[in-house]
């Protein structure tokens, strides 16, 4: 009888034929984990889990005794009881350096999309309301030459100051845990307080990763300290934002726009506040979604899932303390 692994949400499955020889592989999309009875009843025999998003809670962990490692198909680990796991001997791993510079290409995108009201202006077009010369009601904003904070300047917040100062002759400015030298060396950015920061820049960037620290980050004081021509972006987690503070601003005019990438709930529901504003522009979480990088991450989880499996430490393993309890 071969061994099991679960396949959740992956984007590629055809990446997983070579382990079939030795593997039994349930592949699972969009389902609800908590209720579906094929996933609970897999979960019994799994010893290893691939996959993208999956909320992995005692519960979860309660009905998989043979976990060895949950392979994240994403940078991003929130998802993980890494505490939970790591008692219980289970490997826990993600997939960094693979996304950073299509991620910073998406948001910086949105940001764009954003100040030039390009996806207003193409339903303006599609909608035949473009009769003749703009005026001022269609003009937007620059983004040249403007300022740029970023909050969270790690490997994608480090590519989205790099587009911004050697594209856009922008002026960076930066909030972080600890100083990046590199970033002031390259992109000539400056360390600012969360507050001084809110309160310069032209552009606000929240690139953050989701903890007890980060989450509800950007509220009402935040957006207060902003200034009104201000456009705020968020391609981080929709946890580090309070949304109701988010659109408060905007009704108020606190800010001027905002584009977004992510959402406390997702996918979003049609009848949220945040998609009825002309002035915000919305994605769905597409931050690493082409086919390169994704086929580049699907790979590395694969990597990662094979080393696990064997008792092998992942070459990107979150949650090392799991070593000394295996």
């Amino acid at each position: 009888m071969k061994r099991k692994i679960i396949a959740y949400n992956f984007v590629f499955p055809e990446v997983l034929e070579p382990l079939k020889d030795e593997y039994e592989i349930d592949l699972f999309d969009k389902i609800d984990p908590k209720t579906e009875p094929a996933f609970i009843d897999a979960l019994k025999d799994a010893e290893g889990i691939i996959g993208l998003s999956l909320p992995v809670n005692t519960e979860l962990l309660d009905c998989a005794p043979k976990l060895k490692i949950i392979s994240n198909n994403s940078t991003g680990y929130n998802n993980l009881a890494l505490d939970e796991m790591t008692k219980r001997g289970v490997m826990g791993t993600n997939t960094p350096g693979v996304l950073e510079g299509t991620t910073a290409d998406a948001i910086f995108g949105i940001l764009l999309a954003a100040a030039r009201r390009i996806p207003e202006m193409d339903q303006f077009v599609k909608t035949g309301k473009w009769k003749h010369y703009l005026t001022t009601e269609q003009f937007a904003v620059d983004v040249h030459h403007k300022t740029l904070g970023i909050i969270g300047m790690g490997k994608i917040g480090s590519e989205i100051a790099k587009r911004g100062a050697l594209g856009f002759d922008m002026n960076i400015l930066y909030h972080n845990r600890s100083r990046n030298p590199e970033a002031e060396e390259k992109y000539n950015a400056e360390y600012r307080e969360m507050d001084s920061l809110l309160t310069e820049s032209d552009f606000v960037v929240l690139m953050t990763p989701l903890t007890p620290e980060t989450e509800n980050l950007m509220g009402a004081h935040e957006f207060k300290l902003m200034k009104p021509s201000a456009i705020f972006v968020n391609g981080s987690r929709g946890k580090t934002v309070n949304e109701k503070a988010l659109i408060d601003a905007l009704r108020n005019k606190e800010i001027y726009g905002a584009a977004l990438d992510v959402y406390q709930v997702e996918p979003v529901m049609q009848d949220h506040p945040l998609l009825q504003f002309k002035n915000v522009v919305t994605t769905p979480h597409l931050g690493s979604a082409t086919f390169e990088t994704e086929q580049k991450m699907a790979k590395l989880a694969i990597e990662n899932l094979k080393a696990g499996l064997k008792g092998i430490r992942p070459r990107n393993l979150v949650n090392p303390e799991v070593l000394d309890v295996m």
